[in-house]
């Protein structure tokens, strides 16, 4: 295992150990085991108000850096997300570099988890995507600190449908916002990505009576949910280009970025996927220009991390479902001060969190 500064870091990784310093991690560490092909990279980000919590992902990542880049940014996100949603929680992610559906397998998982144990409860983890209820199960044979574990062994199991719930909640508050009314009848609403999360927002939106518009990288997914939902289909070519009311990103981040939000024809952006802005400063001032209503990602898919966070003190999903509810009057309240300081609504939901970290320094 090598942190950011062990002694035998190559020059090579010179860098990277520089792009980790000026992100402000508090430790980013590289997990290596031959026997079982494990290849992951831990980052925790600020401890301030608690324990590192984030899931982990496993994901095909073209290379190490690309595996850095994400990692680093997530585990900001997560400091943000926990610090938003009044949780005493710091942000940390991981990311395994692999195919999930190829190479995973009990013993990468298990080992894994030992190097979670390693870091002594200063990062908690939790599945994210490429993971499964199951995967948890595994890191939790060789550590405790692991949440989103089965029901049957007194976790929270799939923390999907409370991330999709907080995601409709804000995406409720962002209409109320916008439109002066909550009701997302008939709104036209395109969800890129209908994995677990995106498959629950959908559910959610059709019983509204919303016209849902589905994209997803895997087709025959794509087809089945298609038909199980009476949704429509868009290709991957136009979907920037439709006329619709709220676009839903609820996939990989980046897909809010100077060429997306000059096509984008919608009022609202409100999904789950997290860094949903290429870039936090210019992007989020491109869609106040524009007059797109950004719900901040990592407040209002906070709920999976509300739901995994109950684990800790005892498990209660009333209590779990209620804090995720509170993500509407949370969002109504961050976009009205935006409105009010003519500044991104991410920028007002930043300045929120770290006060909120700030305070806890003093």
């Amino acid at each position: 295992m090598k942190t950011a500064n062990s002694p035998d870091t190559k020059s090579k990784d010179i860098l990277s150990i520089k792009k980790i310093i000026v992100s402000g991690h508090e430790n980013v560490v590289y997990c290596e085991d031959k026997d079982t092909g494990l290849k992951a990279i831990i980052a925790i980000h600020d401890t301030t108000l608690g324990p590192a919590l984030g899931g982990t992902r496993m994901w095909n990542y073209s290379s190490k850096e690309d595996a850095l880049n994400d990692v680093l940014r997530l585990s900001r996100g997560m400091t943000y997300k926990a610090a938003i949603s009044g949780l005493k929680l710091g942000g940390g992610k991981a990311v395994i570099i692999g195919d999930s559906k190829t190479q995973k397998d009990k013993k990468l998982m298990c080992k894994f988890g030992q190097f979670v144990d390693s870091l002594n409860g200063r990062y908690i983890t939790a599945e994210d995507v490429g993971m499964s209820t199951k995967d948890m199960e595994y890191v939790r044979s060789e550590t405790k600190h692991v949440t989103g574990i089965p029901e049957s062994m007194g976790g929270s199991g799939d923390p999907s449908p409370v991330t999709a719930y907080g995601v409709y909640m804000g995406m409720k508050a962002a209409a109320q916002f916008k439109w002066g009314n909550n009701n997302l009848k008939d709104k036209r609403i395109l969800i890129q990505g209908v994995g677990h999360v995106g498959e629950n927002l959908l559910m959610h939106l059709t019983n509204e009576g919303a016209s849902v518009i589905i994209n997803d990288i895997n087709k025959e997914h794509l087809s089945n949910i298609s038909k199980k939902y009476n949704a429509k289909i868009a290709l991957d070519e136009n979907i920037y280009d439709l006329d619709i009311d709220i676009y839903a990103p609820c996939a990989l981040g980046a897909t809010v970025n100077p060429d997306t939000i000059s096509r984008l024809k919608c009022d609202i952006i409100a999904g789950a996927a997290n860094n949903q802005l290429a870039d936090e400063d210019r992007d989020g001032k491109l869609c106040l220009d524009k007059g797109i209503c950004y719900a901040p990602d990592f407040l209002i898919n906070a709920g999976g991390l509300i739901n995994v966070y109950s684990e800790i003190n005892g498990y209660d999903r009333d209590h779990s479902i209620q804090q995720t509810r509170e993500i509407y009057e949370t969002t109504l309240e961050i976009l009205k001060k935006a409105d009010n300081e003519g500044i991104p609504t991410n920028d007002a939901a930043l300045k929120i969190a770290k006060q909120r970290i700030s305070n806890k320094n003093k």
